[in-house]
């Protein structure tokens, strides 16, 4: 994740990062992606179940009945552990997590045992009774997912109509003072909707704006040639950083950011340089301190079976099952190799990643680097900076 707002704008200070230390419990939710705790936010995809069949789906939900998901009792035993763990926040996702009868019940479980519970939802059931229920089981914040305005947004929800109900749900949970912000994948297919939702957030006075780059993952393996090219990838990241200036100065209060390639972070690093060099110097430490891409480290994912991956687009790898082991149990074993060597990426990533002088800030998607090479240690398809920006000879 990179907070372009937090990074441009100075909203976020390396002593602010330093004050909390490792106690990722004491630490704001803004400030997160900064600490160096190795406990992991983790993303649990409650159900497989989804009442949308969304093109971009990590994990080709459908809305039927699935067998084998965590019982509400395995699930409080997975709870209860992260919380012993002190996990910093717990993701509720899904599918559609709202769909899962128990999901309130789980949420105020875990608020009890001191744990940060946010939502990922496509917002389209969230209807005023189901926005107070979110709000009373104690859910911080809510993530609602927009591919573009209105047609198009239905046209990759497979459902007429999605948009209207994700606004409505967006609003409904603001009105009861829920946070709530936009999640966006950008694509070919949407990429011209990018400004058009911006405004929407605005003008909706919407907190929060996430970007994410496509991982190709479910059914989003499909779409890699759809992906946006690096040239555009340039182009979007140049209207980004003159989006959050431009917001920054008029003093509206949204924060962007941009999850799944930490090239941007590089490219806000660079930009710096050029136009404010003393903010460059505090950037790259904030770079360090969170440490680029976190799978495997800071961040994990739990599937409906129970089975752990590195990230929630890594579900053909498999860590161990949280119904045999409990999750810290797997999370901290010393002897598993594949997490050892996700921990040591930069030694052995290759390529221009590899040559990359940013390695540590960044080290590339390994996800997408697999997909197009069948080698997860090779270079990342989607990183646009120039040899000369990476300091490649």
């Amino acid at each position: 994740m990179i907070g372009c707002t937090k990074l441009l704008c100075g909203t976020a200070t390396v002593s602010d990062a330093l004050k909390y230390g490792r106690d990722t419990s004491q630490t704001p939710a803004r400030m997160l992606q900064f600490s160096t705790s190795m406990r992991p936010l983790v993303v649990w995809n409650i159900t497989n179940r989804c009442n949308l069949k969304c093109r971009h789906c990590y994990l080709s939900a459908e809305d039927r009945k699935y067998t084998g998901e965590l019982t509400t009792e395995e699930a409080k035993e997975f709870i209860t552990d992260l919380s012993e763990m002190k996990a910093p926040v717990l993701l509720f996702s899904g599918g559609e997590p709202l769909l899962r009868r128990d999901i309130f019940e789980l949420g105020r479980f875990a608020v009890d045992l001191n744990l940060r519970v946010v939502l990922s939802t496509n917002g389209t059931l969230i209807t005023p009774e189901v926005a107070l229920k979110i709000k009373d089981a104690g859910f911080q914040y809510a993530g609602i997912s927009l591919d573009g305005i209105s047609k198009i947004h239905d046209d990759f929800r497979a459902m007429d109509g999605a948009f209207k109900a994700s606004i409505n749900g967006m609003r409904n949970c603001m009105e009861i003072g829920v946070k709530t912000g936009v999640r966006f994948t950008i694509n070919k297919f949407n990429q011209d909707e990018l400004p058009k939702i911006i405004d929407l957030v605005v003008k909706e006075g919407i907190p929060r704006f996430c970007m994410y780059h496509l991982v190709y993952s479910g059914r989003g393996f499909g779409l890699m040639s759809t992906d946006t090219s690096l040239k555009e990838k340039r182009e979007i990241i140049e209207f980004l950083v003159a989006k959050t200036l431009e917001l920054h100065k008029k003093g509206v209060e949204v924060e962007l950011l941009t999850v799944d390639n930490h090239a941007d972070g590089v490219y806000i690093y660079n930009y710096l340089k050029k136009t404010d060099p003393k903010r460059a110097d505090e950037v790259m430490q904030l770079l360090r301190m969170h440490g680029g891409c976190s799978a495997g480290t800071k961040f994990a994912n739990v599937d409906p079976l129970g089975d752990v991956h590195p990230c929630q687009f890594w579900q053909h790898d498999t860590l161990g099952n949280v119904k045999e082991r409990k999750f810290s149990e797997i999370w901290n074993d010393e002897h598993n190799e594949f997490l050892i060597q996700l921990r040591q990426k930069s030694d052995l990533i290759k390529g221009r990643c590899g040559r990359c002088s940013f390695k540590s800030v960044c080290g590339g998607c390994r996800i997408r680097a697999q997909a197009a090479s069948n080698d997860l240690w090779a270079e990342d398809p989607a990183c646009y900076l120039t040899d000369e920006e990476i300091n490649i000879n």
